[in-house]
């Protein structure tokens, strides 16, 4: 199928029509307006001089938490209330199969209209839950097509070392076979966390996926998993792609420890998924003196060459009661409490998340996927700082999810 995008202004202050055919941009000429256009049975968008994008993309939700804030409750806003929250809730019968999949369902709509293309969704497996969430999130993200990439990871309970943890290494065969797409897990969280490393490592390898664990979210200095993995990777020579979320700790590291620890997880070819809105939720709530931001060392993984790619994490459910399921908000704090340029920012919710999710670039050149966001905004900045909901999404160069925004003041 062939469509066209029409009246797009780029970043660069060119305004462009696009054409677009099976899913890949074929050409970008100067938009001609509508009496230039040559008369065809094509699918014509015109997104009236709007911005167009790179679309977003979302490198870590939690689709099975997600939209449960009312339902669970916690009371401490701590990680470890959030954790004892959410497993109390499963065998109190609080969530069904259908609950998962009209809750995950919302919150894949709301990400789509906020222009988002591609997620991968961490999903827990383990306990009394076996792997019935992936079942669910599986048939939730089925309802979407070719609309939405999505990835899933099994996010396996603690513990899962010793003989404490068969439950759960029971419970991550169950969704081996129900189907993942990655293997995940918290280290930090386990009695022996490098045996989960480990154990982590040698499952994916055997199973042939990539590896995404939760490291290090946490304050404590001595704790330092990303260390270990990165080690481990290089060790074992892991072929499949590792990517490490959270690293809270390495940012409470000092200058010259971040930049060893950066350089190790480049040589290791590990990506870093910093989540500054839950962490800035969850963190440093018993530091009522400076408190720390509870983010990693952007900085120091970006001048290492390290892939960096931030998501949300957790959206309006215990472990952050807020979030609006928007890329554009998490670019906005990395912008504010992570010190970064507004198209660094975007580009870490964009662009290095399609790298990371394994998807090709948004370069607006022939052979580029045509997955875009369109915004009623002037620049990146401004499309960060005011966060408009007036857009298009397009997929493949179909327009997906489109919200229109008209505000009013009335002067009496």
């Amino acid at each position: 199928m062939i469509s066209r995008i029409t009246n797009a202004r780029l970043v660069d202050g060119r305004v462009v029509d696009i054409e677009v055919a099976e899913g890949l941009i074929s050409s970008v000429k100067p938009a001609a307006g509508v009496s230039g256009l040559a008369p065809t049975t094509e699918i014509t968008e015109d997104v009236g001089g709007w911005l167009l994008l790179p679309a977003l993309a979302e490198p870590h939700a939690h689709l099975d938490k997600a939209l449960s804030a009312e339902a669970v409750p916690n009371p401490t806003g701590d990680l470890l209330g959030a954790i004892d929250a959410w497993r109390s809730a499963g065998p109190s019968g609080v969530f069904t199969h259908e609950d998962l999949v009209r809750r995950s369902t919302l919150a894949l709509e709301k990400l789509l209209v906020s222009g988002v293309t591609a997620v991968r969704t961490h999903v827990d497996v383990g306990g009394d839950l076996g792997a019935s969430g992936v079942v669910a999130i599986r048939e939730a993200a089925a309802g979407f097509g070719d609309l939405l990439d999505v990835q899933i990871v099994a996010l396996t309970h603690c513990p899962m070392t010793g003989s404490e943890g068969a439950t759960n290494r029971a419970a991550l065969r169950t969704a081996l076979e129900v189907g993942v797409d990655l293997i995940g897990g918290c280290p930090h969280l386990d009695p022996d966390g490098d045996q989960l490393i480990d154990d982590v490592l040698r499952v994916a390898a055997e199973a042939g996926l990539p590896v995404d664990l939760h490291v290090d979210e946490m304050l404590d200095p001595d704790v330092l998993f990303l260390r270990s993995l990165a080690r481990r990777v290089i060790d074992t020579g892991f072929e499949h792609s590792v990517t490490a979320s959270h690293c809270v700790t390495l940012g409470m590291q000092e200058p010259s420890v971040q930049s060893a620890v950066a350089a190790e997880v480049a040589e290791a070819g590990i990506s870093i998924v910093p989540l500054p809105q839950t962490n800035l939720f969850l963190q440093g709530r018993d530091h009522p003196t400076a408190t720390p931001r509870g983010l990693t060392a952007i900085a120091a993984l970006l001048e290492a060459g390290v892939l960096v790619a931030a998501g949300a994490d957790n959206v309006q459910d215990p472990f952050n009661t807020v979030g609006r399921s928007d890329p554009l908000e998490t670019a906005a704090l990395l912008v504010m409490a992570g010190h970064q340029l507004p198209e660094v920012a975007f580009d870490l919710v964009s662009g290095n998340v399609r790298r990371l999710l394994g998807l090709g670039a948004v370069t607006f050149e022939a052979g580029s996927p045509a997955d875009f966001l369109a915004i009623d905004a002037t620049s990146v900045r401004e499309a960060i700082a005011d966060a408009p909901m007036a857009r298009r999404t397009l997929r493949r160069g179909r327009l997906v999810a489109s919200v229109d925004q008209t505000p009013t003041v009335h002067r009496n």
